[in-house]
């Protein structure tokens, strides 16, 4: 018996988010037509990251990849409206596959986002000649494509309310100035060891304003950190302490979200805000540790959020949980 026949667990308040227990491949085609009004999701990259079971097998072969991306592409862009955008994460070296997947399933590619974080770990050992078999990962691309429109876009728009990213929404604050910047494709990460005014030397962002004139520097276009073990952490208060290993030659670490690629939430605010109309709901059908769903009810988006694997399951319940609850507690104190 298949995990739609048996009915998905369900958790969420069902008015402002849902989290669902179930195989997305199975569950999508049950999902209402033109009924998501955005998706924002990191869906596996069929690279064997970490000899995860989800990121490897069949996956790892290119041809799978892309048949099996145009597979949920597929059924993604039959529950969303017409004009409706995805913004879904890749990596540089199956990133092709990714957007062909998703093109085959009948989306029209509309640009990527290059998520700019440079403190990434090189996945290869160093031989004993100063050889190695990769570069230091230091960006993720992020594809943007949308769902044909409806007629023009003026009639997609009235129509259904999708078709148009939400720039206002998702402009860059100017320093001391009423206008902001116009939402760029890059976005730029600082370093997590930066401090309020103390940026650490190989922080992306005081490398990429090195060299602009003063007062202009490239940066001003979006950054943000990757996810801090305090915001990985919050929520999961309840959970159980794991041991999960960082790299060959390391100590492993003991944490209780052991979600292995958890995407900063103020980045996923942003796509959320850029993609969604407001009052909008977001489709994650690879949930993984709800970084989009804190997001998404954090910016006064519905989220419906998919998620197989039971080890991640209660990570993004609680997580997702607790920025609800700080999203409620502020519009108290407001």
């Amino acid at each position: 018996m298949s995990a739609v026949a048996r009915k998905p667990v369900m958790y969420g308040d069902a008015e402002r988010w849902l989290l669902l227990h179930a195989d997305s491949l199975d569950l999508l085609p049950q999902l209402p037509a033109s009924s998501i009004d955005a998706v924002v999701t990191d869906p596996p990259y069929g690279i064997a990251f970490g000899h995860e079971a989800w990121d490897g097998g069949a996956l790892t072969d290119a041809a799978n990849f892309q048949e099996w991306t145009g597979t949920w592409a597929f059924e993604v862009l039959r529950a969303m409206k017409p004009g409706a955008w995805l913004a879904a994460f890749g990596m540089p070296r199956t990133f092709h596959r990714l957007v062909a997947g998703v093109e085959d399933a009948g989306f029209d590619i509309r640009d990527q986002i290059l998520w700019l974080y440079a403190q990434g770990v090189p996945k290869s050992r160093t031989r004993h000649t100063g050889l190695g078999t990769c570069l230091k990962p230091a960006y993720e691309p992020v594809l943007l494509a949308r769902k044909p429109l409806d007629g023009s876009f003026d009639e997609n728009l009235v129509t259904h309310g999708t078709g148009a990213l939400q720039i206002d929404q998702a402009r860059v604050p100017r320093p001391n100035e009423e206008r902001a910047y116009w939402p760029a494709n890059v976005a730029l990460s600082h370093h997590p060891w930066c401090r309020a005014g103390a940026c650490d030397p190989a922080c992306p962002v005081v490398l990429a304003d090195r060299n602009s004139r003063p007062g202009a520097g490239v940066s001003r276009l979006f950054y943000t950190p990757k996810a801090s073990r305090a915001e990985r952490e919050a929520g999961c208060d309840q959970l159980p302490v794991r041991e999960v290993p960082i790299y060959s030659g390391c100590a492993p670490r003991l944490v209780r979200n052991v979600h292995p690629t958890v995407k900063p939430i103020e980045l996923m605010r942003w796509l959320t805000r850029l993609v969604c109309p407001p009052d909008g709901t977001v489709l994650d059908p690879f949930t993984g540790s709800g970084s989009t769903g804190a997001a998404c009810v954090l910016e006064d988006r519905g989220f419906v959020g998919i998620e197989r694997d039971k080890r991640y399951v209660p990570i993004a319940r609680s997580r997702i949980a607790y920025w609800a609850r700080q999203s409620t507690a502020r519009e108290l104190d407001g």
